[in-house]
């Protein structure tokens, strides 16, 4: 939010330099992104205090030898007023006038010598220092000068002319419109300073100074009084007070639609709006300025249709068409669409509410007005609201709706009801006096849902407790009052009650989270850096290890030392995305956890496939990178299990899960050469190894499997233990379309998707380490012609077995189907490696060893030595 500086002076005395200041409302939690200086020094710009006045016309005439130049005589302070030739198109119609002085018309006055920026320029931000010079024959040596001249905006259609400033010609124009933007970010929890007032708020509670209040008094109704049976003008309903809790409107006769003072228009600018018409600035300043988004419907507008709604009645209508204005808060109906300001038509979620009559709908609450009730350059009555809204709602219509605008994002943050009848006061007072309109009517003010009182208890040995610091009672109460809490001390214990003023919502109404409320502005006020490092007073509760998540951890790094990377994705996402991976089927019969109100259409639900999510990661990498191997451990959320509990009652089962992608060559390109090839169901395989014995799990099977997910024949089932964890394998090329992966036979996308709570239950409770060998191993290699269809997995291990306990490793690198090899057989070659912890191993004992592994392997699988 643009905070201009002189904009907040109104409403507090500003006592420090602004840098400091921005310094004090950032530790104060409204962080100052950046200070804009306008003018002053420190700006890109700086107004020369001698050579940039502010001017007073006093005479417009022809210039004699150009039809589009005119003579501006203008009054500066000095002995003798100055002539200064311009093309400003919006002075020609003072031309002929003679003497104007009585208009009040004043702009700013550029002096020979000085620098401003270059209005004709294309590249933004160039400076021209002014010289005299002819202009057709008639010496010029000054300018009158527009806002992109002085850097205030890229208007350049005409100069500014003023009739609201009261200062004398040749007053330095940096003490009249020289300013200092603060922008600062605000986060959702102090949404209550989305305002000049706001701001106003935490800089008098930070500085010491006493707040200031806009002027909100009306003049008196100058209608009649109703006459006996008479009823009013205006009735206000609404069908869900629990999302409109209080509407207010002002009706206001008798306007005329004309531009804003520039005092209003520059303001608007600097807070980064732009200025329109008096009805829609004054709208849009009361917004800025209090933090109550409002809107102006065309009176005249909304009463043409009551008489068209009545005269449309079967009865034959109100009498003479005539009868109340009535405006109804809806939701809106199934199929129900509405045109908003900007012209866009919008079909309405049956849970947005609406600003309606009985007619149809007038404006999407608390987000944009609508187009046919709109203000217009002929509208002479207007009815402003100013009404109250629920955040959700108004956040879940506005995200449905991809409207984003000023009123829906104070809104969609939470606006006190009670700043519905401040902030409608207050445009109500501005319009009269900038528009001259009556007000004929008194303030409607329907609150069918008025706000709870909040009352908190604060100890003051909680205060201590929390923030270390000893602050006195009188102290707190002090802070408390700056922000506008009442504040009462309350005996036994020593404490205070405290009330919490009507413009905020974020303390809790919860007696514990209220006092740490409390507490948190506390010590923004008294400032966060000057509270002392100091150790904890409270004891510290025993400290026991977290198992689950130390074995989740050695799971990442077992991984990430593999040469894989981690991703995070978000845990929600849409069926239709899960379809991709868990299929049609699944998900038209899944029961899914569905939120209310989603962020986005992307992210309706709760994944039920860790898979789905890194999939999408993986498309969108392998459009700029060839390798990609990643893996992600994250949870999915499965209906709930039903074995004796209540199906309403209980959370839906969360389930960890372990997904590893890779895809592309095996080893990166390079000055050196580099293993190229495309990696393969193996390189997947000897990760998933590599973890597991790095888990120490062991009585480890890969069986063949088949999964739609997956390609067929080229998927494996791990077990461990004799617990299926999960599948592995190549991805289906039908499946790495749909995410246009780039895959085919040459170049594959492996995936792993395990059951990782399953996996770290078999983790035993220690491993054997044994310490480095003394004696030297002894390597041999033998190839035994097994049938085609058993599994190398289960020679493997039966060579393990039978190897033991001289037989410390055995791999397999080789297999072979060939002419040499009869059909239906193939060949396995592995590489054994004996050791002992005991004696050097002898060749004698080497060969008894493998002599019984080849007799066991003959009996078992009829397997054949191949030489």
């Amino acid at each position: 939010m643009k905070v201009p500086t002189s904009w907040l002076k109104e409403f507090v005395d500003i006592t420090l330099p602004i840098e400091d200041l921005a310094e004090r409302l950032t530790l104060a939690g409204l962080e100052v992104a950046s200070i804009q200086y306008v003018g002053v020094q420190g700006a890109d710009l700086e107004w020369d205090r001698e050579k940039l006045v502010l001017g007073h016309l006093l005479k417009v005439e022809q210039h004699p030898n150009a039809d589009r130049l005119v003579l501006a005589t203008v009054d500066i302070g000095a002995a003798e007023p100055e002539t200064v030739v311009t093309g400003a198109p919006n002075l020609f119609e003072f031309i002929g006038q003679g003497d104007i002085s009585r208009l009040g018309l004043k702009s700013p006055f550029v002096m020979e010598g000085a620098t401003v920026y270059d209005g004709h320029a294309k590249e933004p931000g160039k400076k021209m220092k002014l010289k005299a010079r002819k202009v057709r024959g008639i010496m010029n040596k000054h300018m009158l000068c527009s806002e992109k001249e002085l850097g205030l905006s890229d208007d350049h259609e005409g100069i500014i002319l003023t009739r609201s400033e009261e200062a004398a010609p040749g007053t330095p124009l940096v003490d009249l419109w020289g300013d200092i933007v603060l922008d600062i970010d605000l986060t959702p929890n102090i949404i209550r300073c989305s305002s000049i007032l706001g701001v106003a708020r935490e800089v008098a509670a930070l500085t010491g100074q006493k707040l200031r209040y806009p002027d909100t008094t009306l003049p008196s109704p100058q209608s009649p009084p109703l006459k006996e049976g008479e009823g009013p003008r205006l009735i206000l309903e609404t069908t869900n007070p629990e999302l409109n809790p209080r509407f207010v409107a002002v009706l206001i006769e008798g306007i005329e639609i004309k531009p804003s003072p520039y005092w209003m228009q520059r303001r608007l600018r600097l807070a980064g709006m732009r200025p329109i018409s008096n009805i829609v600035d004054v709208s849009n300043y009361v917004m800025l300025e209090m933090g109550q988004p409002n809107h102006a419907f065309d009176w005249d507008v909304l009463r043409r249709r009551a008489d068209e709604y009545n005269a449309s009645l079967p009865v034959g209508g109100t009498e003479g068409g005539q009868g109340p204005v009535k405006i109804i808060t809806r939701l809106a109906q199934p199929g129900e669409e509405t045109v908003t300001l900007d012209e866009k038509t919008h079909k309405l979620p049956d849970f947005s509410i609406l600003v309606t009559d009985p007619k149809s709908n007038l404006s999407i609450g608390g987000i944009m007005g609508g187009l046919e009730s709109e203000v217009s350059d002929d509208s002479q009555n207007i009815l402003l609201e100013a009404a109250a809204w629920n955040f959700i709602n108004i956040r879940r219509t506005s995200q449905a709706l991809n409207i984003h605008s000023e009123a829906g994002y104070r809104f969609s943050r939470g606006v006190h009801p009670s700043l519905a009848m401040f902030g409608a006061l207050r445009g109500a007072r501005l319009m009269c006096e900038l528009a001259g309109g009556t007000i004929t009517e008194d303030v409607f003010d329907y609150y069918p849902n008025p706000a709870e009182i909040v009352t908190v208890d604060l100890p003051q040995s909680e205060v201590t407790r929390l923030l270390g610091v000893d602050l006195s009672l009188d102290e707190i109460k002090n802070i408390l009052e700056s922000l506008e809490f009442q504040v009462e001390e309350i005996e036994n214990p020593k404490s205070l009650r405290v009330t919490v003023p009507d413009h905020r919502l974020d303390i809790s109404t919860d007696p514990v989270i209220g006092r740490a409320d409390l507490i948190e502005e506390i010590a923004r006020i008294y400032g966060y850096d000057r509270i002392p490092v100091s150790e904890m007073a409270d004891e510290l509760p025993p400290q026991r290890n977290n198992l689950s998540l130390d074995q989740e951890e050695l799971t990442r790094d077992l991984l990430a030392r593999a040469g894989l990377q981690e991703v995070i994705n978000y845990r929600l996402t849409t069926p239709d995305a899960e379809a991709r991976v868990l299929g049609r089927e699944y998900v038209a019969n899944a029961s899914y956890v569905t939120l209310a109100n989603p962020s986005t259409p992307e992210r309706t639900v709760m994944r039920h496939s860790v898979l789905n999510s890194v999939l999408e990661v993986v498309a969108e990498n392998t459009k700029h990178h060839d390798r990609v191997e990643v893996f992600e451990i994250g949870h999915i959320y499965l209906p709930p299990k039903k074995e004796g509990a209540d199906e309403e009652s209980i959370l839906p089962t969360e389930q960890r899960r372990l997904v590893i992608v890779m895809t592309g060559p095996r080893e990166e390109s390079g000055w050196l050469a580099a293993d190229t090839a495309p990696v393969d169901f193996f390189d997947l395989k000897g990760v998933v190894e590599t973890l597991l014995a790095g888990l120490h799990v062991d009585k480890i099977a890969f069986d063949a499997t088949q999964h739609p997910t997956y390609y067929p024949g080229r998927a494996a089932e791990l077990k461990v233990n004799d617990n299926a964890i999960g599948v592995m394998g190549q991805l289906h090329p039908k499946v790495a379309t749909t995410y246009e992966i780039k895959t085919d036979d040459d170049w594959p996308v492996l995936a792993v998707d395990f059951d990782l709570d399953l996996l770290l239950a078999q983790i035993p409770d220690g491993h054997v380490v044994r310490g480095v060998p003394r004696f030297p191993p002894v390597q041999q290699d033998i190839a035994v012609i097994v049938d085609e269809s058993i599994p190398a997995d289960r020679v493997q291990n039966l060579i393990a077995q039978t190897g033991q306990p001289l037989l410390a490793d055995t791999r397999l690198f080789d297999v072979y189907c060939g002419e040499q090899i009869d059909p239906g057989k193939k060949s396995l070659a592995f590489n054994l490696t004996f050791q002992s912890e005991e004696r050097t191993l002898t060749d004698k004992v080497v060969a008894r060893q493998q002599n019984n592994i080849v007799k066991r392997l003959e009996r078992e699988f009829g397997a054949k030595l191949r030489s």
